[in-house]
């Protein structure tokens, strides 16, 4: 009878955490967790003191600081896998999770599948010669060095990318492996994952390629997997139920969606919406139903792309997806930097993202040309940004995988910031207060079209008053709007002293939040 070890990677909601090992773990299965080293120390204390005791949780003893697209992914994988491989000799499975996933079958018949064939189920295409890739970097992916994080080292990354690009600095690929590409969501026999393990700590050079790849969690063990098992033992398809748009953006599941995934030929869905309360519950007691009866139809994604093609043909009859939600979640913090000087909160967020793992997105409903990922169109004008701003808010939260964000707002846009923390979610907001000269505003005034090289000196003395005037009315008009958990920094004011209010916007230690306000020339014009 198959054993499952259940490998978790997983960063944030300890109680999630919790329920999720308690839930896999109640019939017998296994689980070996690794909690990202950047999470709060108190959430992986708490983890801990709940599944200590119990015998089928073990955790990894090395913890990684993780991020997306990084090697670090897969380091943690690794470590995950050898806790279990040492803790649990009779597991004859390893399922890769996250805490997105849950059981959309119940144990017995979860084990009778894996029993009824004995092979390794795991994506594993082509990379050069499939269609995997839909968008952006394919064979960059493994001929350049990628030392930096696409989403919190943005510059670093694309700098160093295109400088390898212009001096040819390329590299071969191992010339004995053929590089496969697919899911990360994998279920392995124990031989396979032993042989695994006994190639990583045979093949230095191959590590060593690995690890300065682009996403390596979508092409390491997919690679491995075809060079050391036989081809009639491979069954190229994951065993988790999860869907993609066009655009990228992973197709998150609802309370309504409870009968279509059971009737998925699969053992597990992601992603489950964390506001998906009654859905959670009902999956949440199936694993360790033996009584369930499944009748497997399997139409959810020819379902989801026949309703997808009505829609872009004109004939909606619902609504966008992005408009079935209204609210951000009251899982999540939504933190607001309002700064007049844009320059200045955009210097604070460069530095922030160093010394935070906080997603940080500068002024997206003020400013056309923000860096986005594609979000489905929605981002595509600030009219429609605007428009839509809380479903552009939540579509980030979850392109991110993140349940903490910032974002800069003008302090002009006092009806966004009543309308962010109204919502259900925690929004806390920072105020950057500047010092305004006379030659800033000139400038200011120049770039907003209301003065220009040829405006009389007279005119401008006259209009200077005007601009203080608005720039002090805005700040007077957030401090009168009384926006709970609210914190400001001043220009006037030294590093020490910005630091405390910056630390506790943030939620972050003061020392770290010091290194932030010390940013040289922060607020220099």
């Amino acid at each position: 009878m198959a054993k499952i070890a259940f490998i978790l990677l997983c960063h944030k909601d300890p109680e999630a955490i919790i329920q999720q090992a308690e839930q896999l773990t109640a019939v017998g299965d296994c689980m070996a967790i690794h909690f990202d080293a950047r999470a709060k120390p108190e959430a992986y204390q708490k983890i801990r003191a709940a599944l200590d005791g119990n015998p089928n949780v073990t955790f990894a003893k090395k913890r990684i600081k993780c991020g997306w697209g990084e090697w670090s992914l897969v380091e943690a994988t690794l470590h995950a896998v050898e806790a279990a491989v040492e803790a649990f000799p009779r597991c004859t499975h390893f399922y890769m999770l996250s805490g997105d996933c849950m059981a959309i079958k119940s144990a017995r018949y979860a084990h009778e599948f894996l029993d009824a064939e004995d092979v390794d189920y795991i994506e594993s295409f082509d990379f050069f010669e499939s269609d995997w890739i839909k968008t952006g970097m394919k064979e960059e992916r493994l001929i350049y060095r990628h030392w930096f994080n696409e989403r919190t080292q943005k510059w670093l990354f694309y700098t160093s990318f295109e400088l390898q690009k212009r001096f040819n600095l390329t590299r071969e690929v191992p010339a004995d492996l053929q590089i496969m590409i697919g899911s990360q969501w994998w279920c392995l026999r124990r031989r396979t994952i032993e042989w695994i393990l006994d190639f990583t700590r045979k093949r230095p050079d191959v590590m060593r390629f690995f690890r300065t790849t682009w996403i390596p969690d979508e092409t390491f063990f997919q690679t491995l997997v075809r060079h050391l098992v036989p081809e009639t033992e491979i069954r190229a398809r994951t065993l988790t139920f999860l869907m993609f748009s066009d655009y990228g953006m992973p197709v998150t599941f609802y309370n309504d969606h409870y009968e279509m995934l059971l009737n998925q030929d699969f053992l597990f869905a992601r992603k489950i919406s964390p506001g998906a309360k009654e859905l959670k519950q009902k999956l949440g007691v199936l694993y360790a139903n033996d009584e369930a009866d499944f009748s497997i139809s399997n139409e959810g994604r020819s379902l989801f792309r026949f309703l997808v093609d009505r829609g872009r043909n004109g004939r909606r009859f619902a609504p966008r997806f992005w408009e079935t939600e209204s609210s951000l979640g009251p899982e999540r913090e939504l933190l607001i930097v309002t700064c007049k000087k844009w320059h200045v909160a955009k210097r604070l967020l460069d530095k922030a993202r160093q010394v935070t793992n906080i997603p940080m997105i500068e002024y997206v409903f003020d400013e056309e040309s923000t860096t986005l990922p594609d979000l489905g169109g929605i981002q595509r004008s600030l009219a429609k940004r605007t428009r839509h701003r809380r479903a552009v808010v939540r579509l980030l939260f979850e392109y991110y995988e993140t349940d903490r964000l910032v974002l800069c707002l003008d302090p002009s846009n006092i009806e966004l910031m009543q309308d962010f923390f109204s919502d259900r979610s925690k929004t806390k907001m920072l105020e950057i207060e500047c010092e305004f000269t006379d030659e800033y505003l000139i400038g200011h005034a120049r770039r907003v079209g209301l003065a220009g090289e040829r405006t009389t000196q007279e005119t401008i003395d006259n209009l200077l008053p005007t601009i203080r005037g608005d720039v002090i009315f805005e700040s007077d008009r957030i401090r009168d709007a009384n926006f709970p958990a609210t914190y400001r920094m001043r220009q006037k004011n030294s590093p020490e002293e910005n630091a405390e209010p910056l630390s506790e916007f943030l939620d972050i230690p003061l020392d770290r939040a010091r290194e932030i306000a010390e940013t040289p020339y922060l607020f220099v014009d």
